[in-house]
């Protein structure tokens, strides 16, 4: 596979610009993520405080992903795209407005999180089911394990960026800066001409339903069993790293931002990888799970703060490589009419089950200590490796 054949999807211009308001709004979310993880920290001193600001942000994403994904197969992404886009951006507006509260009202905080992640449960499916509109059939897989990249771009700019923010211009600004990201995002949507997508056949029978069943699908049964089980145990990053360095090896804001730049410069090359296979299937699974189990043990095995900045770039590594075979693999594993449906059962499982996860690290973070967390995140990926083998097999033909 040669470079230009893995970056092939960029030679359309829509899926640059959809690629773009995608770094950019995820580097703004890094500016609020951080500081607000870091101004929660500060007021209560508690990981479980932490972790309920993941529970408000992700809790909508359990309730709601199903409804969202029926949306984003009925009402073109772009359009959800567009609404989304603005509504993201008054609320953070208003989160910003709400540090500057004396004392900070952590329940406050916790509402606007909410809102914010409701908006973002049709958000992040949307984002999703518009790849295939934007690149069409033939580089779907390739586009969708590039599209992970976007994350790892912002992860490996956007914490070091907002560490730098939080210690000169405070929480307020980090705010200001993500909703103006969400605008950026809006004005990237708008260019991109209708016209110029690629439809989805509509869906037949009653109610649109074709009688296609997620459940009869053994090889996407697994992977959403596996996306569930990795997203609870072993993905919880932003709270276990940034909990890790503040409180395990007691590093500052700068170091925090680091540890998530590190982690994200791995992440790139992970996707890199994932798009440069030809073809994906879900049995890539198998590798994908031992590579994030093992980068997670290593990490968790560190014994100080230099050697964990160290072995970020490994965890980023197996991160990034994981995440772009699971989307891949899902999108190419159902009809196009199906692919909204789809990622939305995959955003339940990988966002959904974050409020447990974050509650669960939370405690076991307070109790046992980062490194435990992470411990466990690895031999859960591992175990999901196994899983796999034994459900898909070697020779078995998977999608």
């Amino acid at each position: 596979m040669t470079a230009g054949g893995v970056f092939q999807p960029f030679a359309n211009g829509r899926f640059s610009l959809y690629f773009t308001g995608q770094v950019v709004s995820n580097t703004g979310t890094w500016f609020q993520n951080l500081a607000l993880s870091l101004v929660v920290l500060d007021a209560t001193g508690s990981a479980r405080a932490l972790s309920g600001v993941t529970v408000a942000q992700f809790l909508p994403l359990l309730l709601l992903s199903v409804p969202a994904g029926r949306v984003a197969d009925r009402v073109r992404p772009r359009t959800i795209l567009l609404i989304t886009s603005l509504l993201s951006a008054v609320i953070v507006a208003a989160l910003a407005a709400a540090t500057l509260l004396p004392g900070v009202p952590v329940g406050a905080l916790y509402a606007l999180v909410a809102a914010l992640g409701t908006v973002h449960t049709f958000d992040r499916v949307a984002s999703q089911a518009i790849i295939f509109e934007l690149v069409g059939p033939g580089e779907l897989g390739r586009a969708v394990s590039l599209s992970t990249i976007a994350l790892a771009s912002a992860r490996s700019i956007g914490p070091g960026l907002a560490g730098v923010a939080f210690q000169g211009l405070g929480a307020t600004a980090c705010m200001l800066i993500n909703a103006l990201s969400f605008l950026l995002v809006f004005v990237a949507i708008v260019l991109i001409r209708p016209s110029a997508l690629h439809p989805r056949e509509a869906r037949h029978g009653r109610g649109g339903d074709d009688g296609y069943r997620v459940g009869g699908d053994r090889s996407l049964v697994t992977l959403l069993v596996v996306n569930a089980v990795v997203a609870l145990l072993a993905l919880n990053l932003m709270l276990v790293l940034t909990s890790t360095v503040a409180l395990t090896f007691d590093g500052d804001a700068t170091a925090v931002g680091f540890v998530h730049t590190l982690n994200a410069v791995g992440a790139i090359l992970g996707g890199i990888l994932a798009a440069s296979r030809a073809h994906v299937a879900v049995r890539s699974l198998t590798a994908a799970c031992t590579g994030l189990g093992l980068a997670l043990l290593a990490n968790a095995a560190a014994p100080s703060l230099p050697a964990f900045l160290a072995l970020g770039p490994l965890l980023g590594l197996g991160v990034g490589y994981y995440q772009g075979i699971l989307n891949a693999a899902a999108q190419v594993s159902v009809p196009p009419r199906h692919i909204g449906r789809t990622m939305s059962l995959v955003t339940l499982g990988n966002y959904g089950m974050v409020p447990f996860g974050a509650l669960l690290m939370g405690w076991v973070i307070d109790e046992f200590g980062g490194r435990t967390a992470l411990a466990i995140g690895g031999t859960a990926a591992l175990a999901c490796s196994a899983f796999v083998l034994v459900r898909l097999g070697r020779g078995r033909p998977a999608r």
